[in-house]
């Protein structure tokens, strides 16, 4: 008897009989395209995937396991000794297996981006809290609890791929929309403004602030003579300045650290009206930032704390999460916030405009492969799609050249986008062609339009045919003569700088006073110094007088025009506790030659897990139940630390150990303490305290308990809130003379 099947009936018998699913039967890569439903994986395991995950990497996954070794062109190779003519004879040209493993290792890097070189990365997901349709057609935000997949990459600007994560700089802070509607990339920072008004200047900048060119030195650092000079000589420079030179500078992760888009877009909806908009990313656990001593030490003990705290609670399944919003903006209020919105050296408070929340953001996966995916993603301002448009912020206007053309020079061609992680998670069609690299064998030989040997294929989408993006019909072009000059409404330099040094608190104030002194007294050429101080001084004369102090320069006169006492609550990285311990690392200190404190040490090991904070046991040597030995302990480490009772010959011993170098376990709690970190002693743990000069009774943040039960947990419950104070402010010197125009 005989059957007629079509191909999709085949597909879905092939599917029943052998329980495959039918987007895989069928085999389309885009089976699961525009679908809110999670699949579960096709590499043999039954795990379900996470949300974000929609599977379109899978495909380019290799599997080495329980395989032979073959040569890119698939012949199976030995490749672990050379051919050669006898035993000890020379090596042979004909060797192409050796060939082919030393080229390809000869070129396995490619040249790592001028600026933002060091970074880490995450993939995860976004989800829309509502149908946002009404402000914009952008489809990722068109439905309520619709799921869109994301790859966010964190960097540092000026230094090098193997510099220090902890450095002080401004941080990137790129996200990419893998949207059912094509790639959206918010190119963005961790502070909402940049030191240039306009793209022309962005060589200058970087070259200025990069190592010098005849020593490379120094590496990932402002503080030299050209970073300062060009600060100085270019005003528009001061506001970002203060935000590097304060928490925003040296976060304590990516995890507690925000996202801004830093320029003006635009929201289109799909009747062409049109919104502007400022992105926002703000941190589900709040903001916390480290100290300078403690950045500049851990650049030693750990230089990768920020990568490794971000891979880490993600493989610990603590996920970070940020709110996404905007604030929303007539047209026509363009110029009535104080400031021309097309400046990016300018933020809008959110007490002028409320940041709308859109969702939420989580990072659940971490990459498999860093430079397949870390390395080599190209993030760009011009991926926009339908919904979304630009200003005319000319910073923007020059990014958006300079991002594709760069990616050229990194990738030797233009088809970079074929990358996987590059790749949109929709297919692609036009007539590109060619080029390095070209990975697509394209059908279609009538690569031109307009044509009718292919049906006019592939077609124009528009506003109104294909879905397609389209220009805000409300932007309008200004009628002038062609210049090069700065807009006067872009010519107020110091007066946002004025409203962010108001809205730090005096211990804040106090640290961006002390960033400058270190950074300028660094620097050689007094001249320099002294335009930096006349900077400052338009902007507070205390700053400039306390800085200048430190100088060896006379106080100048205030200059008040631009002073005045305007603030926002939404800067300050220390005025509000973190909302949650969640990921905190809490150092256990523990003796192995002691039951007690190993019992104890368990003990609070179960309690701080039990609230999400990471709890890391501390012991002489490493055995069962002890995470890290002394040897390698430093305060940096650590958000928290608390020694056991059992400790105490610990701190007694005169001639240190021969386990780690001598009054370590002192050392933690004396740096601890200087650092602003709650600290905690059970029992005769009290010694640590004493050893370290710290006051035992009457210190916020330092907590002294005995070694029952009921002491135990109100010093778990007690330590939590310590946690999110995250630093004590009081313990932080301050100049004695404290003056404020």
């Amino acid at each position: 008897m005989l059957f007629s099947f079509t191909k999709i009936q085949l597909a879905l018998l092939f599917s029943l009989l052998l329980g495959v699913p039918l987007s895989s039967a069928i085999g389309c890569p885009y089976a699961n395209h525009g679908s809110d439903v999670l699949s579960k994986r096709q590499d043999g395991t039954d795990k379900d995937r996470l949300p974000g995950d929609d599977g379109y990497l899978d495909k380019f996954y290799v599997n080495d396991t329980d395989v032979y070794t073959t040569t890119d062109f698939g012949t199976p190779v030995a490749d672990r000794v050379s051919l050669k003519a006898g035993e000890r004879g020379p090596t042979l040209l004909e060797d192409f297996v050796l060939r082919t493993k030393i080229t390809r290792f000869d070129h396995e890097r490619v040249p790592e981006r001028a600026v933002h070189a060091r970074g880490a990365a995450a993939h995860g997901y976004f989800e829309s809290y509502a149908d946002w349709s009404n402000i914009t057609a952008a489809s990722f935000l068109g439905k309520a609890r619709k799921q869109t997949p994301v790859f966010v990459r964190f960097s540092t600007v000026a230094g090098s791929r193997g510099s220090a994560d902890s450095v002080r700089d401004i941080r990137g802070f790129a996200t990419r929309f893998y949207t059912d509607a094509g790639n959206l990339d918010v190119v963005g920072n961790d502070a909402p403004v940049f030191f240039i008004q306009d793209a022309m200047q962005f060589p200058d900048l970087i070259h200025s602030v990069k190592p010098r060119q005849d020593n490379e030195i120094p590496q990932a650092a402002t503080a030299h003579d050209s970073a300062w000079d060009f600060f100085s000589q270019n005003p528009s420079t001061m506001h970002t300045l203060m935000w590097a030179l304060s928490g925003p500078g040296i976060p304590r992760s990516f995890r507690h650290m925000p996202g801004f888009g830093v320029h003006t877009f635009r929201f289109v909806n799909d009747d062409g009206e049109s919104k502007l908009i400022k992105w926002h990313f703000t941190p589900k656990l709040g903001k916390a930032a480290f100290v300078w001593p403690e950045a500049q030490t851990l650049a030693g003990m750990n230089s990768d704390f920020h990568r490794q705290d971000l891979y880490d609670s993600i493989e610990r399944k603590q996920y970070p999460e940020w709110e996404v919003g905007v604030q929303i903006v007539d047209e026509k209020d363009m110029l009535s916030y104080g400031f021309d919105m097309l400046d990016p050296t300018k933020f809008l408070p959110e007490e002028l405009v409320p940041v709308t929340p859109l969702g939420k953001l989580v990072l659940n996966r971490n990459p498999r492969n860093f430079f397949a995916e870390t390395e080599q993603v190209m993030m760009n301002p011009g991926h926009v799609v339908r919904g979304i448009d630009f200003s005319d912020d000319p910073l923007l206007q020059g990014r958006l050249f300079s991002y594709v053309d760069t990616q050229i020079n990194r990738h030797g061609g233009p088809n970079f986008e074929q990358v996987p992680i590059n790749q949109p998670h929709v297919p692609v069609h036009n007539n590109n062609r060619d080029g390095a690299g070209q990975g697509l064998i394209h059908l279609n030989i009538i690569a031109y339009g307009q044509n009718s040997l292919n049906n006019g294929s592939p077609k124009l989408a528009n506003r109104t045919q294909g879905k397609g993006f389209f220009t805000a019909p409300a932007r309008m072009v200004v009628d002038g003569a062609y210049v090069r000059d700065v807009s006067p409404t872009f010519m107020d330099f110091w007066s946002q700088p004025r409203m962010y040094w108001n809205s730090l608190v005096p211990a804040e104030q106090q640290m961006l006073v002390n960033a400058a002194r270190f950074e300028l007294s660094k620097v050689t050429s007094v001249a320099v110094r002294e335009n930096v101080i006349r900077q400052f001084n338009l902007i507070d004369n205390g700053l400039a007088t306390r800085v200048a102090a430190a100088l060896g320069i006379a106080a100048p006169k205030p200059d008040p025009k631009f002073y005045h006492n305007n603030s926002t609550a939404y800067i300050s990285y220390f005025r509000n506790p973190l909302l949650s311990v969640e990921g905190l690392n809490v150092a256990i200190l523990a003796s192995v030659n002691s039951a007690t404190s190993m019992e104890q040490a368990k003990y609070l090991y179960s309690a701080f897990e039990a609230i999400g904070a990471h709890p890391i046991i501390i012991g002489e040597i490493m055995k069962e139940g002890v995470d890290q030995a002394y040897v390698s302990a430093n305060a940096v480490l650590f958000d928290g630390i608390i020694a056991t009772d059992g400790t105490k010959d610990l701190f007694t011993l005169k001639g240190g150990s021969t386990y780690f170098p001598s009054q370590v376990p002192g050392n933690l709690f004396r740096d601890g303490y200087a650092y602003g970190k709650p600290i905690a002693a059970i029992g005769n743990g009290k010694a640590g305290l004493e050893l370290a000069n710290v006051a035992t009774k009457g210190e916020k943040g330092v907590y002294i308990v005995g070694s029952t039960e009921r002491e135990l947990k109100q010093l778990v419950k007690d330590f939590e809130s310590g946690l999110k104070t995250f630093k004590f402010l009081n313990r932080f010197a301050m100049d004695k003379e404290v003056t404020q125009s």
